[in-house]
């Protein structure tokens, strides 16, 4: 809970994702496991939440899947048909829907502000009748907002953007690059008509991560200037565009290093680092001007 504390006073944030993950076995496993160990458990994201508050910050709930052999969640995947014998997608979203609606219900119970029903699911973006019927079963157990997290590029992909409250997506985009994909997601967010947001967005701080900021393999010498360097152009960009609504930051660890060692690190956690130093900037400016205006 520490960690928590200096995240709210260094970054001067007003928002903060608690968010944690269920494993399957492999890509094609239909059994989704969020009752035992690694994943947290209702306590556990009760106390974060309840902390979460008392520091005045608005929270976000994020149960994500991950898989155990390692395989990203992006390439979860089963015959578009089913066929006897073989793993189903409808006994994948039977398992998933379980998973979700537990933690909706949670989220409504403990006041969250926003909750989001999945990240970066790439390979069942497509299943569009299934999708719609989870946010039907989410808004019966859920009052507040709902968000799905998009994989970068796949904004424009995702045909359901109407059943939800917010568009989000995943900010990994190439430090060079983020004009052109601006204009590609902003006629998705004006076709929809939905205000849109960085459920994820960062970069980690190695050699050659500000232009593949979502390589997490990437095998670079630590570089604070690096990971400094896309986050300077992503606020410049986004500042441009209205509809750019906000940042989920990836991302801020429950274990921190010292300070000494923190510069040496790599990975996406930004303490103590320069990027750290521009994030608190950049918020502290936009809380600056909330005030004015609201004078």
């Amino acid at each position: 809970m520490r960690s928590m504390e200096i995240m709210a006073d260094k970054l001067e944030v007003n928002w903060v994702t608690v968010a944690f993950a269920a494993l399957q076995d492999h890509p094609q496993s239909t059994r989704i496991d969020y009752e035992s160990a690694p994943t947290v458990t209702d306590e556990e994201i009760r106390l974060a939440i309840k902390k979460a508050k008392q520091l005045g910050l608005k929270v976000c709930l994020k149960p994500v899947v991950n898989v155990r052999n390692g395989t990203w969640r992006a390439h979860i995947h089963f015959f578009e048909m089913d066929v006897p014998c073989e793993p189903k997608w409808s006994d994948w979203f039977h398992s998933y829907s379980r998973y979700i609606l537990h933690h909706a219900r949670l989220a409504e119970e403990t006041g969250c502000d926003l909750f989001c029903i999945g990240c970066e699911m790439v390979s069942t973006d497509h299943r569009e009748q299934e999708w719609r019927q989870l946010i039907a079963e989410v808004r019966k157990v859920y009052s507040g907002p709902i968000t799905y997290n998009c994989d970068k590029y796949q904004e424009n992909h995702v045909k359901w953007w109407d059943a939800v409250d917010y568009i989000s997506s995943s900010g990994y985009y190439p430090v060079d690059a983020w004009e052109e994909n601006l204009d590609r997601i902003e006629p998705v967010v004006r076709s929809f008509g939905k205000p849109f947001f960085f459920m994820e967005a960062g970069c980690m701080s190695q050699e050659g991560s500000d232009y593949l900021p979502n390589d997490w393999a990437m095998d670079g010498a630590p570089s604070e200037e690096a990971q400094d360097a896309f986050y300077r152009a992503m606020f410049t960009s986004c500042e441009k565009r209205p509809w750019v609504e906000g940042f989920m930051l990836w991302d801020w660890p429950v274990k921190l290093p010292s300070l000494e060692v923190a510069p040496r690190t790599g990975g996406y956690s930004v303490y103590g680092k320069k990027a750290e130093a521009t994030i608190r900037s950049y918020y502290h400016d936009k809380t600056k001007m909330f005030k004015e205006e609201t004078r």
